[in-house]
């Protein structure tokens, strides 16, 4: 943006000024020009072209505070929402301690530029306040054993912050080992399933051997029974009695 942007109004009639009043007048438009410089390269692009034609520091200061503050009834109006909004605000569970304290200070800083006063203390406070129930423990460390009205929202977030990180560790390892537990039930089970498929498969095999035993039984027994019916025929046929109805026709007939 450059040196061109400086547009400072010099006295129509300088020649009647002292040596000293032209001095004192050349070191203030010196200063009021590089204060329009800051302004004027401090800005965006966008909202330069509304400071453009300002020819003074306070004259650029003046558009900026107009446009962006308002009138003092708006600049009431917004403030009364900055001021419910801090009230209101509280740390959401998905938000880390970094999170809900950048959002915080962002809008204390709101407040501040509306000329709203807010001391450190008041900050500290709503800190712990306004964080989740799992920093109760921390909280409540913090509060009896420190002066709240001395400590800094440095000390405070930092240590949140160092709670924050030990508490999740202890919960990353209390994952992991619910997680190796849940593992070795698994394992268990696997083996236990194996077991019991192999008994049964076990239990099959036996009830299918026993079918081809008691076949093998009936037919041994079979033949025994046969062998014997055989043998007492030739007995019968070498006794007197047998030579005696040798002669039946139906005896015949029915040993035949």
């Amino acid at each position: 943006m450059g040196d061109s942007r400086r547009r400072v109004t010099l006295p129509e009639d300088s020649s009647t000024s002292s040596s000293a009043e032209k001095g004192k007048l050349e070191n203030k438009k010196a200063k009021d020009s590089e204060a329009l410089y800051y302004i004027q390269t401090a800005v965006a692009d966008h909202i330069f072209p509304r400071i453009s034609v300002a020819t003074s520091a306070k004259e650029a200061w003046s558009i900026l505070q107009k446009e962006y503050q308002g009138s003092a009834k708006v600049r009431i109006i917004k403030l009364q929402t900055l001021r419910r909004d801090f009230e209101n605000m509280k740390m959401k569970d998905s938000e880390t301690i970094d999170e809900y304290y950048t959002k915080l200070r962002e809008l204390v800083n709101q407040l501040k530029s509306y000329g709203e006063d807010i001391p450190e203390k008041r900050v500290v406070e709503k800190l712990l306040i306004s964080v989740t129930e799992k920093y109760d423990p921390i909280v409540t460390t913090i509060e009896e054993t420190k002066d709240i009205t001395t400590l800094t929202v440095t000390e405070l977030v930092g240590s949140l912050e160092a709670y924050e990180k030990r508490r999740s560790r202890r919960e990353e390892n209390s994952l992991e080992n619910a997680f190796q537990s849940k593992l070795n039930m698994r394992s268990q089970n696997s083996n236990r399933k194996e077991e019991k498929f192999k008994s049964t498969m076990e239990d099959k095999k036996k009830q299918n051997m026993r079918p081809c035993r008691i076949v093998k039984e009936q037919t041994i027994l079979r033949r025994i029974v046969t062998f014997e019916e055989n043998h007492n025929v030739e007995i019968a046929r070498g006794s007197d009695t047998w030579k005696k109805i040798v002669g039946s026709k139906e005896i015949i007939k029915l040993t035949a």
